[in-house]
């Protein structure tokens, strides 16, 4: 199927429900649990929060006083190799309670200042300025993100929902920048990429004995998410998760079933990255071939 529109409205709500996911998560934590380190190098629990609260910061300042913005801009520019580590660093030193309250309430105004904005508006970003849906799209990814480090580092296993369309889509629609960040020249044509939604797992419970009446709003979305002609020769495949998992770079391609045609598409797999800045340290792979 095709890429519907994306309407603002229900990014944000996705937005909202992501962050509150996350929050559950390290809601009931002790404060010595706070400090377990991550996948991210030298990063902790509380960087990661401290992360997503300085991010929904910067967006609030985005959106709210871009001359501001601009200063801060000007500010990471010079130090593009260090700003966002010191930044985690120093809210990552609060203690887990103050730092918790700090993130809710800026992922809170940063909520009432995108739904405030006018159709249209484009925000600035360091990168090229976005629309709401797009730079909410870009929040969820990052929120999804760091929130799957959280959940590696605790050992919790998330279930998927359906809000990996938006880091999926995110993902696709970043596939020259991917290239772009390396130096490469990125493919001329574009490519088609499917992917298998999540679903429900099957739990191996006993069925009752009974029929059930069961009356349901059907979702918006089938069982493949669509991106790309449907007739492009390049194209990649796989589950909606791994996908994710790729281009935000939390597994290594190898761990993955995901499956390229066309010897771009296969590169960009290698390559793949959904959001902006240098592309960071590879997670090692779990297995020892593709």
């Amino acid at each position: 199927m095709s890429e519907p529109a994306r309407a603002p409205g229900g990014v944000l709500d996705d937005l909202r429900d992501e962050s509150d996911a996350l929050d559950r998560l390290v809601a009931a934590l002790p404060p010595e649990r706070w400090a377990a380190p991550t996948p991210a190098p030298r990063w902790s629990v509380a960087h990661q929060i401290a992360h997503l609260a300085w991010t929904d910061e910067a967006a609030l300042l985005a959106a709210t006083d871009p001359e501001a913005f601009a200063g801060h801009v000007a500010e990471a520019a010079a130090a593009p190799g260090t700003f966002v580590d010191a930044a985690a660093a120093a809210l990552a030193a609060q203690p887990p309670d103050a730092l918790r309250e700090r993130w809710r309430a800026a992922r809170a105004r940063l909520q009432d200042a995108l739904r405030a904005l006018l159709p249209g508006t484009r925000v600035p970003w360091y990168g090229p300025p976005m629309s709401v849906t797009a730079l909410a799209t870009a929040r969820l990814m990052e929120t999804w993100a760091h929130g799957q480090d959280v959940a590696d580092a605790l050992g919790a296993v998330r279930t998927p929902t359906a809000r990996l369309r938006h880091v999926a889509w995110i993902g696709v629609r970043a596939r020259d920048y991917a290239f772009a960040v390396r130096g490469l020249t990125p493919p001329a044509e574009e490519f088609r990429v499917e992917l298998e939604a999540p679903e429900s797992a099957v739990r191996g419970l006993t069925p009752p004995a009974e029929e059930f009446r069961v009356e349901l709003e059907a979702p918006d979305s089938a069982a493949t998410w669509a991106f790309g002609p449907p007739d492009a020769p390049q194209r990649v495949t796989g589950p909606a998760l791994d996908f994710c998992l790729l281009v935000t770079r939390r597994a290594h391609r190898a761990d993955l079933a995901l499956h390229a045609a066309g010897p771009d598409a296969d590169r960009w797999l290698d390559i793949a990255q959904a959001f902006a800045g240098p592309p960071g340290e590879d997670r090692a792979p779990r297995k020892e071939t593709r």
